[in-house]
């Protein structure tokens, strides 16, 4: 019996107890490894209806889409039509952001790493017509800068949209058509959808939220983020083994998508992460680079209105592995399934998430407390007369709206260096802090998880 094989009898045996184990209504995993493909899935995708989860049933895979929008960009690249180390303004000359100085520098490469520095978390609805990212572009005169381009890393969903822009403007026509013609054609993709109308011909799932611990998940009360956001990551959604014939054209390096220079420069370093545990150690253009002592693993994760995908690679062992959710602790499911998979196929050891000192030592708070502000939330840190550090909470914009149970006040303790994890685990981990930089008094300039909160001057 091949370990494939093996993979595949131990998925059909501990998915449904797994599923069940973390409340997860439903989940789909597709494993590869050469050219074989296993599939599983257990659960529901819809706890009001009980229609059951499929092999081919739809998931979104939210920002992993953003790797699909960097392909759609190399590809322009190939043919010699975008230079990623270009200004954008060469492509979009109407692009403005709050500083205009940043706005004349930012280059596509900033986009495609999260180097740009402006504010990203901006969920602005445009409409649902084909126009949405251009009109979404334009929105963003105001926004913003928080870095010069290229300091640091710092997650951004609106420099994606601006990358999609860049695909549209060149292409000739709306990202959703980019997406079809040029990804899901020559891949052979059969269960795909790039909106809610197409996601409606295939057994699609609905996202769940647990608002409430003691009711577990319940139906999200909208499918979809909005349509503005689809090139970072608001719209795509597929099945699990159709997310793995594009993970398989990345390691196998198939010339019909992507030149092999292309596929090679997505997977190398741009940008180290701050430490963080749930994140890749660096950025490639549009991947996340994982640097284990057995493997370099790449790979994205992707979340949207209670669902939750994750996808990793192992090019030099031609394994990768696709995990599709719809709400629950899917980070614990994660861990179970990808631990086991990476482990048995490619010999990773994936590392643990970070877990507080039951006892921890007591620390001078003075370079961590402050006020951090971004557009989706304010977070205040201060430090009790025990030397406790606790960390405030308040939600702003469509956060407020989509997760009010955010807001509260959480208590960070040490973990290594300058990152404080969460005393408490939600949704199944004690969520990581980093701070970064200095303000000129030793005090942190950002607080970082993944996006780069600034300090507000008190």
């Amino acid at each position: 019996m091949s370990k494939l094989s093996e993979i595949n009898d131990w998925l059909q045996e501990n998915l449904p107890r797994l599923v069940a184990q973390y409340e997860v209504p439903g989940a789909t995993v597709a494993v590869t490894a050469g050219d074989e493909v296993v599939e599983a899935a257990a659960g529901v995708l819809n706890k009001n209806t009980g229609v059951e989860t499929t092999t081919d049933s739809l998931f979104q895979i939210g920002s992993i889409t953003k790797v699909w929008t960097t392909t759609l960009a190399m590809q322009l690249v190939d043919e010699g039509l975008l230079d990623v180390d270009a200004p954008v303004r060469d492509y979009l000359p109407e692009f403005r952001i709050g500083d205009e100085d940043a706005a004349k520098q930012i280059t596509v490469r900033q986009l495609m790493c999260h180097t740009s520095g402006f504010e990203g978390d901006l969920f602005t609805d445009t409409g649902r017509g084909d126009d949405c990212v251009e009109k979404y572009v334009a929105t963003l005169h105001d926004t913003p800068q928080l870095f010069a381009p290229g300091e640091m890393f710092s997650y951004n969903n609106a420099g994606y949209v601006v990358l999609g822009r860049v695909v549209e403007t060149l292409r000739g026509k709306p990202y959703d058509e980019c997406l079809r013609d040029h990804l899901f054609a020559p891949l052979g993709l059969t269960h795909a959808a790039t909106s809610a109308y197409d996601a409606i011909m295939f057994r699609a799932a609905v996202g769940h939220l647990t608002p409430d611990e003691t009711q577990g998940p319940q139906v999200a009360p909208v499918w979809a983020l909005v349509r503005s956001n689809a090139p970072a990551g608001s719209m795509l959604s597929m099945s699990a083994s159709d997310l793995l014939k594009f993970a398989r054209m990345h390691m196998n390096k198939q010339t019909e998508v992507l030149s092999p220079a292309a596929i090679e420069a997505m997977q190398q370093v741009q940008v180290q992460v701050p430490d963080l545990a749930l994140m890749g150690d660096s950025w490639g253009l549009g991947w996340e680079l994982f640097h284990y002592p057995q493997a370099t693993v790449i790979g994205h994760d992707g979340g949207t209105i209670g669902q939750n995908a994750f996808l990793r690679l192992v090019p030099e062992q031609g394994v990768a592995v696709a995990l599709l959710t719809n709400g629950g602790r899917t980070i614990d499911l994660y861990e179970e399934i990808f631990r086991h998979v990476l482990k048995e196929l490619a010999g990773v050891d994936m590392p643990g998430m970070p877990v507080p000192a039951e006892e921890p030592e007591p620390v001078d708070g003075s370079r961590f407390t402050g006020v951090y502000v971004s557009s989706v939330g304010e977070r205040i840190v201060t430090q009790d007369e025990d030397g406790r550090i606790w960390m405030e909470v308040i939600p702003k914009g469509i956060m407020a709206e989509l997760s009010p149970e955010s807001a509260g006040k959480t208590e960070l303790v040490p973990w290594r260096n300058d990152t404080l994890v969460a005393a408490e685990r939600v949704h199944g981990i004690h969520m990581p802090h980093a701070f970064v930089g200095d303000d000129g008094n030793g005090r942190a300039l950002f607080l970082h998880t993944g996006r780069a909160d600034r300090r507000v001057a008190q």
